[in-house]
C-alpha cells in the first residue's frame, strides 16, 4: 500500500520458500522525494532470505513502474538491512542499471 508497508514487512520466510518461484519483490512508491519507488527482495527458496541489493528484481520492476508512472527513469532505493541506491532506465526491452556495488567473490575461468 505504501512505503511504511514495505518497510515494516517481516515475511514467513518458511511459506516463501515452500513457494514455486526464485523470489518475492515487494514495492511501493517512495515517500522520500529522492527516489521513485523503494522495493525488497526475498529469495529463501534460493538460500536468501533478503537480498541486500539486486539488479535482477530491477529489471522487472523498471517496465512495472514506467507503465505507472509514464517515466522511463528513476532512481530507486532496495531497503534491505544494508540497503542500496539504484540510478536505472529502460532502454527499449533492456534495463541499464548503474549505482555502488559491492564485491562478494572473485575467481577467474579456466577454458
Amino acid at each position: 500500500a505504501d512505503e511504511e508497508a514495505v518497510l515494516s514487512l517481516k515475511p514467513d520466510l518458511a511459506t516463501l520458500r515452500a513457494l514455486p518461484a526464485r523470489g518475492v519483490i515487494v514495492t511501493s512508491r517512495s515517500a522520500d522525494k529522492r527516489f521513485d519507488f523503494i522495493s525488497r527482495f526475498f529469495a529463501p527458496a534460493v538460500g536468501v532470505d533478503e537480498d541486500p541489493v539486486t539488479g535482477s528484481s530491477h529489471t522487472v520492476l523498471v517496465p512495472y513502474w514506467a507503465g505507472r508512472l509514464g517515466k522511463t527513469s528513476f532512481t530507486a532505493y532496495q531497503a534491505s538491512a544494508r540497503g542500496g541506491v539504484l540510478h536505472l532506465r529502460l532502454d527499449g526491452d533492456r534495463v541499464k542499471i548503474a549505482g555502488r556495488a559491492v564485491t562478494v567473490i572473485k575467481g577467474e575461468i579456466v577454458v
